[in-house]
């Protein structure tokens, strides 16, 4: 590759076929002698952090359709980009992706709960910010060590090992569209895997005392936690059209898993709903757990938890799972019971609205040994549950 100080006189006697030319005085400026033609380029590397990315060449035009001085001026623009980082060859999407829309895409690429999306904006408002306008393929493993140090110091391990695992979500989607970016730098943090969550044992007639403590619609939400196991957000966002009292069936509209789920009721969960319904329809409210003193109309949470020395929404599921193993129901069964899905290839052929009635049973005798260790053996209630037994057996 020959360098020569370009003049229009000598570029139009540079012979056909010679190959490619240099110019002296604008850095990256070629002219190129094909069979037949002679074209303007300009090649360069693209450099970022100090980082060969890539070497790229640019063709300007034909060298009989513009002048030697428009093409060095279009070769200058060009390698002003090239030195900055930016790829001309590369579509706008494909070239120095940043953070910010690496995450946006993340986003649109999957269905999302709205609570998931606002968990991860959340990490990106509060703990990502000054990462959302750098490109992705800049981000060293020195920044996500002192990222990761800086977010610990400020809200903790936790708060620090959530965000970077949605950094390291928007990374991998990054490395998807953006082939610049050859591996993700989050590799060089040791994120914390959160620790298991411990549930104690309860006292569950101390537990059954506690919540006929509460107000009737907070105890009987309390209730309803233990008798399933939904999470909280899914039994808050209960309308009253979800209640089949006929069929006997809670419809579970807002799953983490997605879709709907038919959860089978058991007797005395059935009766319990039967009569909240009835006692709150003065309030004229579509919820099943209204609260006429909140913004959206519905409860929101289970603050008493702590206050009352009751469990939490998600105890409330360790405990379900657990009382199921004692109450003999399998494990295919539970984790339906549960909402979750089952592993493996064959768990996607399994479609749990198919099975409500062949899970009631065992929703059933989770109830019945809630109840059996919950109530008092005067309860009466508990007299006229063991009447139609007693008669059968009779």
């Amino acid at each position: 590759m020959a360098v020569v100080n370009l003049t229009e006189a000598r570029i139009n006697s540079l012979p056909l076929g010679s190959g490619i030319w240099r110019d002296e005085q604008v850095k990256g400026l070629l002219v190129i002698c094909h069979a037949s033609t002679r074209t303007y380029a300009v090649q360069g590397d693209v450099r970022r952090n100090g980082r060969h990315v890539r070497t790229v060449r640019v063709k300007i035009d034909r060298c009989d359709r513009i002048g030697l001085r428009e093409a060095r001026r279009r070769a200058r623009e060009l390698m002003s980009q090239i030195q900055s980082g930016v790829d001309p060859t590369a579509k706008p999407r494909m070239s120095a992706m940043t953070v910010a829309e690496a995450f946006e895409t993340h986003l649109g690429e999957r269905e999302l709960r709205p609570t998931t999306v606002t968990g991860y904006r959340d990490h990106m408002d509060r703990y990502l910010r000054k990462l959302r306008n750098r490109a992705v393929a800049d981000l060293t493993r020195q920044d996500m060590r002192d990222l990761f140090d800086e977010i610990r110091t400020k809200h903790g391990q936790t708060s620090a090992g959530a965000a970077m695992r949605t950094l390291r979500a928007v990374i991998n989607t990054a490395m998807r569209i953006d082939e610049t970016i050859t591996s993700n730098p989050i590799v060089a943090v040791r994120i914390p895997v959160p620790k298991p969550r411990q549930v104690s044992e309860i006292n569950y007639a101390d537990w059954w005392q506690r919540s006929e403590l509460l107000m009737p619609i907070r105890r009987d939400l309390h209730r309803t936690m233990m008798l399933t196991g939904a999470r909280k957000s899914t039994l808050l966002a209960l309308e009253r059209r979800d209640v089949d009292l006929e069929k006997r069936v809670l419809r579970f509209r807002h799953m983490k898993v997605g879709g709907e789920v038919l959860y089978p009721m058991g007797e005395f969960l059935t009766e319990m709903l039967r009569a909240r319904m009835e006692s709150d329809v003065p309030l004229n409210s579509p919820w099943l757990w209204p609260s006429p003193n909140s913004e959206s109309g519905r409860t929101v949470e289970a603050a008493e938890c702590s206050s009352k020395g009751l469990p939490s929404p998600h105890q409330y599921r360790h405990l379900n799972r657990t009382l199921a193993i004692a109450a003999g129901v399998p494990y295919a069964e539970s984790a339906l019971l549960l909402g979750h899905r089952l592993p493996g290839a064959t768990g996607g052929y399994v479609h749990r609205e198919h099975l409500v009635e062949h899970l009631r049973p065992y929703a059933q005798s989770i109830e019945t040994l809630v109840l059996a260790r919950a109530r008092p053996t005067d309860d009466p209630a508990n007299e006229e549950e063991r009447e139609p037994s007693d008669a059968k057996a009779a």
